[in-house]
């Protein structure tokens, strides 16, 4: 598992795919596919709103399972935690929750890569 993260627009996405040689066209996006995608595909995008979207139908996450039914994924997401507190319950939650799977997914990742103005940076490699 490889975790990808930074800032909103910062070019995650297309350092994701250059740097592990993916054609976008076999990424898939967190934002709208089946749930059930995250199991099969090489690269989801906009991990952060696939985190959302379960929320919203009240459906657990698992790291154990993702890791056992797809170790090779590569999650790219937004960093949450560095903007305004939301006002709305619901937009707290989601910004807690999703840092949260972040941080164990970073745990488990074998590599995590920050990128900042399309540069990324290896933080965790092993």
């Amino acid at each position: 598992m490889i975790l990808v993260t930074g800032g909103c627009f910062q070019g995650k996405t297309d350092y994701a795919c250059e740097t592990f040689g993916i054609p976008m066209e076999e990424a898939a996006d967190g934002a709208s596919c089946p749930l059930e995608e995250l199991y099969q595909t090489r690269l989801l995008y906009h991990f952060h709103e696939y985190i959302r979207r379960l929320l919203e139908e009240n459906l657990p996450f698992s790291v154990e399972k993702l890791k056992a039914e797809n170790p090779e994924i590569i999650l790219v997401t937004n960093e949450l935690g560095y903007g305004v507190v939301p006002m709305d319950r619901f937009d707290r939650e989601y910004r807690e929750r999703t840092g949260r799977i972040c941080c164990q997914i970073a745990k488990e990742a074998e590599k995590v890569h920050r990128v900042i103005c399309g540069i990324g940076t290896v933080i965790k490699d092993g």
